[in-house]
């Protein structure tokens, strides 16, 4: 069965990880990138630790963070826009600002329903 979340949070990974690798071989930046790198792929990987939570708790505590990490990835983004990095006509660009959105929003749905569990 296709869970959502995993599947928009591994397909975003990918794609974080496509704009490290652009941004460090064409634009030589690696600080931001980097950051971004980081925070971009933690999403999937604490949504893929919270599949095998203890409790209710604990699951809500990795979603948690996979929202707090959702959240950093669209600061990173926003200041790659910023400072000239990205552009934000670009669809690409258009499109990955859209995804870490669209992951803050679901994560936040799920948090807010466990929570009422």
């Amino acid at each position: 069965m296709s869970n959502v979340v995993l599947d928009k949070s591994f397909d975003f990974s990918v794609r974080i990880v496509k704009l490290y690798q652009h941004l460090c071989r064409d634009k030589k930046e690696y600080i931001l990138s980097k950051q971004c790198l980081r925070s971009g792929t933690s999403i999937g990987a604490n949504i893929n630790e919270a599949q095998a939570a203890q409790s209710t708790k604990d699951f809500i505590a990795k979603l948690s963070i996979s929202s707090k990490e959702a959240r950093e990835t669209k600061y990173w983004l926003d200041l790659l826009v910023a400072t000239d990095y990205l552009d934000a006509e670009d669809q690409h660009t258009k499109t990955l600002l859209n995804e870490s959105e669209e992951l803050i929003k679901l994560l936040t749905s799920i948090i807010k329903t466990s929570s009422k569990k």
